[in-house]
């Protein structure tokens, strides 16, 4: 199910980051009393009251010396407001109201989003009363909050959770449909791959409205199976300012991600391995979804012996992403139309694997024979499995019954899934393992 985003915005060194750690429950941005530390925009996970979202944690929106009502200001805060289901626009109560101030609530005033206005770094009752200064920006309700002691940060999330919006399933697919979501960051050729693939097969059944603003989700029929384009491709012209493409493709790679079986992670092979590519698989091997690694504009990479460079573009895909070894490469050209028929062919047995389930009875013989060809180590107490069961799919979900779970090694849970492997290859698909206290164990404690 798709969760709601909700961006903090504000300038410099008002405590974005350290608000965005304490929603998340992790030190993850980095911390530091200089305007601007935060340099890239942080996701993560965080969840309140039974409800379930994703907090960005945005760059400070800067002003220029000579003019205090730049573009740059006006361009991240029309970045937050357009991906942002809420936005939590943060300022210092010890600085008071400033200019910055004024140019940012300006702009998230004409916005639709709702907007909560938090004054950060209120630890007294006097700081308290000077928070009333900031109702002057027109915003609403002033919450006043300490991100660092915890202040006052459960009455503003009470608040924000009640406007999320309700995502509405995409009741008009069918159930047996493969939901494959076409990702990448910006100018990989994503549209060109969906344009191509809907070209290769014409068989188009409908487009239906995605819950990701402005997508298009096409359902088609191949060789008799129904498969979900998520398309991922379009970004507003205000998503080609500097710096702001990463936003963009990252939120809604997140977005597309919550709603497929495999993800197409589409990497513009004349450019050449990319930061942002690594950064969009890693949020494919998060979310737990199946993946396939498409390397694009291969038609323009012909230089020199084409098996060999093929070979050689393919391990420095494994080098960099050890993450995803399971994770097919398809070479493609969408503009050729070349390897389209292998890009889908890859995804919808990436998706099938992905929702294959092991029998108990053989899943158990399996871990059985891999322990005793390497029994696991002992560091003091030895783990025991007592037995295994597939307790669910999408990804396939190991569960081991042991005496301690907590003397599972993470080498040993990779050793298992290599074993399993070697029966059921499971290609495309990540595999989870993972241990629970046997009943009896419980009984004897």
């Amino acid at each position: 199910m798709e969760r709601p985003i909700v961006a903090i915005v504000g300038r410099p060194n008002v405590g974005k980051s350290t608000l965005f750690n304490r929603l998340i429950g992790k030190r993850v941005a980095i911390v530091e009393d200089t305007p601007g530390i935060t340099r890239d925009r942080l996701y993560g996970d965080a969840e309140w009251t039974g409800h379930q979202f994703v907090v960005t944690d945005t760059g400070g929106m800067l002003v220029s010396e000579t003019d205090p009502i730049t573009v740059q200001v006006v361009q991240h805060a029309e970045i937050a407001i357009e991906e942002a289901d809420v936005v939590i626009f943060l300022v210092d109560v010890r600085d008071g109201v400033v200019a910055t101030d004024w140019v940012i609530a300006e702009r998230l005033r004409r916005g639709k989003k709702p907007v909560f206005l938090a004054a950060n770094k209120v630890e007294n009752p006097e700081h308290e009363r000077q928070a009333h200064e900031f109702y002057q920006l027109g915003l609403g309700e002033v919450y006043p909050i300490s991100g660092l002691q915890g202040i006052g940060v459960g009455d503003l999330l009470d608040a924000v959770v009640e406007h999320f919006p309700d995502f509405e399933a995409l009741e008009d697919l069918p159930e047996e449909a493969l939901r494959i979501a076409i990702v990448g960051r910006p100018n990989v050729g994503k549209s060109s791959m969906l344009n191509a693939i809907l070209g290769e097969d014409r068989c188009i059944v409908s487009e239906i409205p995605g819950t990701t603003r402005d997508a298009i989700d096409t359902l088609m029929e191949r060789d008799g199976k129904m498969l979900a384009l998520i398309d991922t491709a379009g970004i507003r012209k205000s998503g080609k300012i500097q710096g702001s493409p990463e936003y963009y493709y990252v939120l809604r790679a997140i977005r597309a991600l919550e709603r497929c079986d495999v993800a197409a992670i589409v990497i513009d092979g004349s450019a050449g391995l990319m930061d942002g590519d690594k950064r969009v698989a890693g949020y494919t091997k998060e979310a737990g979804k199946a993946a396939v690694l498409v390397v694009n504009k291969w038609d323009l990479c012909r230089s020199g012996p084409e098996a060999k460079f093929t070979r050689t573009f393919a391990a420095e895909l494994r080098k960099e992403m050890p993450f995803l070894p399971y994770a097919p490469i398809v070479f493609a050209s969408a503009k050729e139309g070349q390897g389209i028929s292998e890009t889908v062919d890859a995804a919808v047995a990436a998706a099938e694997n992905y929702a294959q389930r092991i029998g108990t009875g053989e899943l158990n013989r399996l871990i059985h024979d891999a322990v005793d060809a390497k029994p696991p180590a002992e560091r003091g107490r030895p783990f025991k499995i007592y037995y295994s069961t597939m307790t669910s799919v999408k990804p396939p979900t190991v569960v081991l019954f042991a005496n301690d779970p907590d003397l599972l090694h993470f080498s040993y849970a990779r050793y298992l899934e290599n074993q399993i492997r070697k029966i059921h290859p499971y290609e495309g698909t990540p595999i989870r393992i993972m241990a629970r206290r046997a009943e009896s164990e419980r009984s004897a404690k």
